[in-house]
């Protein structure tokens, strides 16, 4: 299959005017493929020739203009249109496609709790070829006409309101101007929650053995929305540009999201059938205003060429974050997005694998589906919450809303943007966009405490990096009226860096802490006074913020070499347990599991890591006894399970179908405990099978894959590679919940031989099954637990060799990366 590159893309652009598709669906057809007809009416300005694309099962026939076409001059996902004449032209195709186990094109499933079928599109960057013929590039918008015929009982939903015209056939509303990979279609027998607001109908969708859990929350998704569509349009000048909003909540989803106009798709999994915490359903309602946000930024304008994605994801990251914490109840949304998301920008901006935020050039679709990563998400989303400390919003949305009107139902690139930004201010927008976008790297700030007479200091910020900085420094002094150890907000300072000279701060504070307020994207350092306090009174610092700056400063130091594992760890033994915040726990949790534990400290450093752990979590639940903050007894149920090195304690917790006190284990936390158990060889296939008998779901059956892969068992290791590498069944769910049970670090001998055996087996599935298994097999597939010298020197024989195609390359680029930082973390040397 060939990729599109920026070069055609715009020959092509230049070239054709696409005003129309009209598009025959039929999913009545069989299991395995069906019926795709396609009309495009278009224009072409000079006789040239081009092509169009498609990835059938079977082309069955093309014509152009009436005359017919040979279907074999098909190459590859490429169709030549030879001699195109100036003038208005007809192409129609029609194919037979296939259904999509992977996330990728039209994706089908049962469920099976009940048997019933569902098909939804994911359609995005080349993937439209996979259900219709199309030119396929987002700068050649078109109007979309829908028709599909869908199996009795099913009701199918589309960008545009949807009708049932009887035999089972449904049309969907034509759409505006809209780029092809934005075109959606989700049929089955959908349970829907309807409603209107502002005029509009608005939906919620779901699989029917959800029903119950969508109903118990469709009045906080309901809520959620209306919300941010008001707030949004207090914000926009431009009204919401489609004809409908619905949201459907679908399975086997490889993103959390995709921003479909007026159908919005999600992973089901935000239909919660157990426990969540408050910060887990603040982050599915972000998931619903960035996704909300996308309709002006990506969907109404469009990026002309993938190089300006962040012009989509970074505004609707921002926008999603920013938008709750004014609309909604939840007002802290900034902490989870510095304790979490920023730490994925951090991470993702120190591998050899950067990019700038807004690339220069991106020369194809393969290498443009790498951007999706932290870079354009979280460090995008934390350069425009900069640009608007620096702009201030007013000038900044006046910006916007020039933006939107100069090229609404079109496309734009980063210097229109730049120009719209410039119009409605007289900062130098352009130097600052050159600053921000166009470099990598994350700047490091380190604050220098000078005395000066009469006991008083100055403050100096060395800045490794080139960046312009606007942030606070926070000065905090103890409380002395309390036990000493909570700590007073004196001041802020608000700085502009590079400085031009050192600042008064008066006298020493207790602690200094840089980036207060989260404004700015970089890492952050402590004077030697400051640390010290930190150590002892990090958790008496008053705002959750701050202490997630401070804790991500903590988790950069450990990273960077320059904090020891053992230190971060007794930090959280220290100050974790008088935490309140659930995103900072959460947080700090999961970085102390999964890298601390798991990767940076050695084997034989590893049980005391886990008994800290554990100690630190069973301080929470007996803290959380008295029911008061269950979001945060749910985070340490969750994670004294995790580290368990024990079975006794889970064991008994599984038997009595609780944890004493609460919460009672519903099904996540029961095969949360069975996976446990499984790693440590304290359960069997027949446990397992009987907890699927009582758990009959979509998530018991990877919850059932999971343990099975987990099993410390030489056959059931072979059996879950065989599965993964070996045939190509596993749909993208359940490979990931095999990858995910197969490596353990208790089971380090047992799977030491399938480390060399990853690196071949790994580029032959990406071979045969593209993209979306690629990725999964880089990111939950790899042995990321073998932290030895030669699991790097397999990988980088593997890259040098073996050729892996870009998703897999990716990946493995990043993975030994971090592997690398690991082997250094553990000899104990600064990175």
């Amino acid at each position: 299959m060939s990729v599109l590159t920026r070069d055609e893309a715009q020959t092509r652009a230049g070239l054709l005017d696409v005003h129309r598709y009209t598009i025959e669906l039929d999913l009545t057809t069989g299991d395995e493929t069906f019926d795709s007809r396609t009309l495009i009416r278009f224009s072409a300005r000079a006789h040239a020739d081009t092509f169009v694309e498609v990835k059938p099962a079977e082309l069955r026939s093309v014509t152009l203009d009436g005359q017919p076409l040979d279907p074999e001059a098909l190459d590859g996902n490429r169709l030549p249109l030879k001699n195109l004449t100036a003038g208005e032209h007809e192409l129609r195709l029609h194919a037979h496609m296939r259904y999509s186990r992977t996330g990728e094109g039209m994706h089908r499933f049962t469920d099976p709790t009940d048997g019933e079928t569902y098909v939804y599109t994911q359609l995005f960057m080349e993937d439209v070829q996979r259900v219709f013929a199309a030119f396929d590039q987002p700068d050649l918008k078109a109007v979309f006409e829908l028709s599909v015929r869908a199996p009795e009982g099913w009701t199918v939903l589309a960008n545009g309101v949807t009708e049932h015209t009887g035999d089972g056939l449904w049309k969907a509303a034509a759409t505006p101007l809209i780029s092809t990979y934005l075109v959606a279609v989700a049929a089955g027998p959908w349970h829907s929650v309807r409603t209107e607001h502002r005029g509009l109908p608005f939906g919620l969708h779901c699989r029917r053995s959800l029903a119950p859990y969508l109903d118990t929350d469709a009045d906080e998704l309901l809520d959620v929305t209306r919300a941010c569509f008001d707030r949004y349009h207090e914000k926009f000048d431009e009204p919401y540009p489609f004809d409908s909003y619905d949201q459907a909540f679908v399975p086997e989803f490889n993103a959390g999201a995709m921003e479909n106009p007026g159908l919005v798709t999600f992973r089901d999994e935000f239909v919660y059938r157990s426990a969540v915490t408050d910060t887990e359903r603040q982050t599915r309602a972000m998931v619903i205003a960035h996704e909300m946000a996308h309709m002006w930024f990506g969907d109404l304008v469009t990026l002309k060429w993938w190089d300006d994605i962040w012009l989509n994801e970074s505004f609707a990251e921002y926008m999603g974050y920013q938008t709750l914490t004014e609309a909604t109840r939840f007002t802290d949304t900034w902490t989870d997005f510095g304790v979490n998301r920023k730490a994925w920008g951090y991470d993702a901006d120190q591998r050899p694998s950067t990019h700038p935020v807004a690339p220069e050039a991106v020369d194809d679709t393969a290498a443009a589906l790498l951007n999706f990563d932290g870079i354009s998400y979280a460090k995008g989303a934390s350069a425009l919450r900069q640009l608007v400390t620096w702009l201030g919003e007013k000038d900044f949305l006046a910006g916007i809303n020039t933006h939107f009107a100069r090229h609404k139902f079109g496309n734009a690139t980063l210097a229109d943007f730049i120009d719209s930004l410039a119009g409605a201010t007289e900062r130098d927008v352009h130097a600052w966009a050159d600053a921000w976008l166009r470099t990598t790297g994350v700047d490091t700030l380190t604050p220098r405490v000078t005395p000066g007479e009469n006991g008083t200091c100055a403050l100096t910020v060395d800045r490794t990096g080139s960046r312009p900085h606007r942030i606070a420094a926070g000065l905090y002094d103890r409380d002395l009226g309390d036990d000493g150890r909570q700590l007073v907000l004196r001041t802020r300072l608000h700085l502009d860096l590079p400085q031009t000279g050192a600042h008064p701060i008066g006298k020493r504070p207790a602690l200094l802490v840089l980036n207060d307020g989260d404004l700015s994207y970089a890492k952050v350092r402590f004077d030697p006074e400051s640390f010290e306090t930190i150590r002892k009174d990090l958790s008496g610092l008053p705002e959750p913020l701050t202490r997630a700056v401070v804790w991500n400063a903590l988790r950069d130091a450990v990273r960077d070499g320059e904090l020891a594992p053992a230190a971060y760890l007794e930090t959280a033994r220290a100050h974790l347990p008088l935490e309140t915040d659930l995103a900072i726990a959460q947080g700090v949790l999961a970085f102390a599991s999964t890298y601390i534990t798991d990767r940076y400290v050695t084997p034989e450093e590893r049980p005391a890591a886990l008994a800290t752990l554990s100690e630190l979590c069973r301080d929470l639940i007996r803290r959380t006894e008295d029911g008061d903050n269950p979001g945060l007894r749910l985070i340490a149920v969750r994670h004294r399970i995790d580290v368990a090195a024990h079975p006794d304690t889970i064991a008994a917790w599984l038997a009595d179908g609780t944890v004493p006190g609460g919460p009672e284990l519903d099904p996540e936390l029961r095969w949360r405990v069975l996976g446990r158990l499984a790693v440590l060889g304290a359960t069997d296939e027949a446990a397992v099978a009987a907890e699927l008998e009582r758990d009959p779901s979509a998530t018991g059956l990877e919850g059932a894959t999971r343990c099975r892969a987990a099993l410390p068992d030489p056959e059931a290791k072979a059996r879950a590679w065989e599965s993964m590498f070996g045939s190509d069944d596993l749909s993208n769910y359940l490979f990931t919940a095999t990858a995910q049970g197969f490596w353990q670090p208790e089971q380090a001998d047992l799977v030491r031989p399938y480390v060399p055996r990853y690196y071949t087996d790994a580029v032959d599935l990406a071979d045969r099954r593209g993209p979306a298994i690629a990725e999964a097999a880089g990111r939950w597939a790899f042995p990321a637990d073998a932290v030895d010298p030669e699991n790097l020197r397999l990988g980088e024989e593997c890259l040098r060799d073996a050729a892996p195609i870009p998703a897999l390359r990716r990946k493995l680029v990043d993975q030994l990366d971090d592997l690398a930082r690991a082997l250094r973390v553990r000899q104990g040397k600064e990175v």
